[in-house]
């Protein structure tokens, strides 16, 4: 990839949680053509192929995907599109053009039944359909030879969209108890975090002096979450310790199996950002500081 001044950034997803983030993170970065479904349907793969060529982007940042993880299951074809077909075709094109690739990846490539971190090295076996299509995509755009970076990241939220954290301050403000499964831990991770960590890793790779030198040495999977971890019950106690609602709802602690779901979730999510930290010398907030600053800026 030649080394731009001002290169041309091809964002999708942008009405999405770490899409909508991104849209302001990589500002300054070059000329940021942020698209919704309206101009980018991943669904449809001929106009993926369509916008990339006639915009001819230097880098490709894909927030976009499948996220309903329990209709997945029974969408599978829908899941597959967006979260393996989509970003092979991306990928494919970005290879063609010579320019950079950055994809969001998730915890739910791993099966969850490691004692301990995962790091990206280790065995990927996903439970649902979900973690599947997901880990489709992966492999897709390793196999297509284009630069790229994979960035796994878990229990995403912000202060918009579908996530936990919204979810649990609507229930709190109509429920006196909750019960939360408690026996899943991982790292809830916000959006803002996401967009400002890619952003930082982007600004090291256009400001390369030999940026395909960057992009052979760097391209690869790297884990992208807050630091720390707990369960989802002490996410939501987390959560109402700093929303101030009127009255503090008793979140009872309950395990997976009394909350059944269509998709399997993994009951270790866990994953380390060390080689992130090596590579590009940036490291994830904890995870508490992080939920703090989201809910006191909502």
């Amino acid at each position: 990839m030649v080394l731009h001044d001002h290169p041309t950034i091809l964002l999708t997803g942008i009405n999405g949680q770490v899409g909508f983030e991104l849209a302001r993170s990589l500002q300054g970065l070059g000329k940021v053509v942020a698209l919704d479904r309206g101009g980018l349907d991943l669904a449809d793969l001929d106009q993926v192929r369509r916008v990339v060529r006639e915009l001819k982007p230097n880098l490709i940042v894909n927030p976009a995907a499948y996220t309903a993880v329990d209709k997945a299951e029974t969408e599978i074809e829908a899941a597959m599109r967006l979260n393996a077909e989509a970003p092979a075709v991306l990928a494919e094109e970005a290879e063609k053009l010579g320019a950079g690739l950055v994809h969001y990846s998730t915890d739910y490539v791993f099966d969850g039944s490691k004692d301990g971190v995962y790091v990206e090295t280790d065995p990927t076996n996903p439970q649902n359909v979900y973690g599947q299509s997901k880990l489709a995509g992966e492999q897709a755009i390793a196999a297509s030879g284009c630069r790229h970076l994979i960035f796994r990241t878990s229990w995403v939220y912000g202060a918009r969209g579908k996530n936990f954290l919204l979810t649990m301050l609507r229930l709190g403000a109509e429920r006196d108890e909750l019960s939360v499964v408690a026996d899943q831990v991982g790292a809830p991770t916000w959006a803002n975090t996401i967009a400002a960590l890619t952003a930082n890793v982007l600004a090291q790779a256009t400001a390369a002096s030999d940026a395909d030198e960057w992009w052979n040495r760097h391209s690869g999977i790297y884990h992208l979450t807050a630091s720390g971890a707990t369960s989802w019950h002490g996410f939501a106690e987390a959560i109402f310790s700093h929303a101030g609602l009127p009255k503090m709802p008793k979140v009872i602690p309950i395990p997976a199996s009394a909350y059944p779901t269509p998709a399997k979730r993994p009951d270790n999510s866990r994953m380390s950002n060390d080689k992130l930290e090596a590579s590009f010398g940036v490291r994830a907030p904890d995870w508490r500081v992080a939920l703090k600053l989201c809910i006191a800026g909502r």
